[in-house]
């Protein structure tokens, strides 16, 4: 699944770049949206992201591209490779500015794990 972001200044820090807790948000729904997109009718919840490093800093005005993968599917579970790059207005190209595997747990209407294949 690929997204797009556009950075407004709303989504800055105190800098005057990306605040890093926006980036996780985005990060967090546009995956959502991908294993919810692979599992109709199914119900997930993040359980965790495998590594959280911002390699630059990104400015107002910049365009992020999302692109989610599918990596692994356990007996409960989903994994995602999640990569963000960013391209300035100056830019030509993107550069990679955030990588990280994230994994949803499928649950019931309780809360409670249950597999990944099973309906619903």
């Amino acid at each position: 699944m690929i997204s797009y972001k556009l950075v407004m200044p709303e989504h800055m820090n105190q800098y005057g770049l990306l605040f890093g807790g926006n980036l996780l948000k985005w990060v967090d729904e546009i995956a959502w949206m991908a294993v919810s997109l692979d599992y109709p009718g199914s119900r997930f919840v993040t359980i965790g992201m495998d590594r959280v490093e911002f390699r630059k800093g990104v400015t107002g005005g910049s365009i992020l591209r999302f692109n989610v993968n599918r990596q692994r599917v356990g007996h409960t579970s989903v994994t995602y490779a999640a990569e963000v790059s960013r391209r300035e207005l100056h830019q030509s190209q993107e550069d990679t500015i955030f990588t990280t595997d994230i994994t949803f747990v499928r649950v019931n209407a309780d809360g409670e794990k249950i597999p990944v294949a099973a309906e619903t």
